[in-house]
């Protein structure tokens, strides 16, 4: 009974480890830390402070469907000194996708404002690329800031953008 209680207390001690470790950079490839950096350019722009990294701010996940770590760097929630809304305005927030080729190389594919995304479900269908379905502004759809405006694109290693009509 007692080594049941101290490797539960190992595992939440563990647990709370894992929590307090603060957001490292440079685990990333270079392509991902210099689209971080514009965090920090941005925000020495403004006058700023010490630019802080929530730690999923990097979501590593296979987009093109070819078994390769891909990136998606999310400044929703990064702060800038004490001020929020230096990355997001009435767009949304500053996103970026980068995609890993098959030479290793890693590179943007997306870089814009959005309010939200979501991952579709995979497909059934083996080395898919996944679908990202954007929540825009509503001047992308034709409409005005407030008014929905979603877009799917399926995520391959040739950059895209979204276009206002």
């Amino acid at each position: 009974m007692r080594y049941l209680i101290l490797l539960f207390a190992l595992l939440v001690v563990a647990a709370h480890a894992d929590e307090a470790k603060p957001f490292d950079p440079a685990g990333y490839p270079l392509a991902v830390q210099k689209a971080l950096r514009y965090a920090n350019e941005e925000c020495d722009s403004q006058g700023g402070g010490a630019v802080t990294f929530v730690p999923d701010t990097v979501r590593k996940v296979d987009l093109t469907g070819d078994g390769r770590d891909d990136y998606i760097v999310d400044f929703r929630d990064t702060k800038c000194g004490e001020r929020e809304g230096t990355y997001c305005g009435t767009g949304g927030c500053v996103l970026d996708i980068l995609v890993t080729r098959p030479d290793g190389s890693v590179r943007t594919v997306f870089d814009g404002y959005v309010r939200s995304y979501s991952i579709v479900a995979p497909s059934m269908k083996r080395g898919a690329a996944r679908v990202i379905r954007f929540d825009l502004h509503g001047s992308y759809c034709g409409g005005f800031g407030a008014q929905a405006c979603v877009k799917e694109r399926a995520i391959t290693a040739t950059p895209f953008t979204f276009k206002q009509p």
